[in-house]
């Protein structure tokens, strides 16, 4: 049916709620020390304490955004530059790799019981 959460390793959870935070708009559904759990939307994210491992390279996710150009605009006012390529990819603090879907790109349909009006 779908993915119910993608988990993203990071170095610091304050730090990384307040660089998520300045590009997106997102309700914080619990923390503790060494997880945060954030809604965007219908998708969630867990942040997780302890990246170890290099920035990653095409290994990426897709993150379904209604408007794809405001959040072009909240990469550049926060300072954080898309990476070169044909998509809007760009890498967190830790090396995450995400890339922006505007939503009129995605490639599939909600179920009438989980669409919004």
């Amino acid at each position: 049916m779908g993915f119910n959460h993608i988990a993203l390793e990071v170095g610091d959870i304050e730090e990384a709620l307040s660089f998520y935070g300045r590009i997106f708009q997102f309700e914080l559904c619990g923390k503790s020390d060494n997880m945060a759990f954030i809604d965007l939307g219908d998708q969630f994210l867990a942040l997780q304490k302890g990246r170890s491992q290099p920035s990653d390279g095409g290994r990426h996710f897709g993150l379904v955004v209604d408007d794809k150009e405001a959040v072009r605009k909240a990469l550049a006012e926060a300072g954080v530059k898309a990476l070169l390529g044909p998509f809007l990819d760009f890498r967190d603090p830790w090396g995450n790799r995400i890339e922006i879907v505007g939503y009129d790109n995605v490639q599939f349909s909600k179920a009438p019981n989980v669409a919004w009006d």
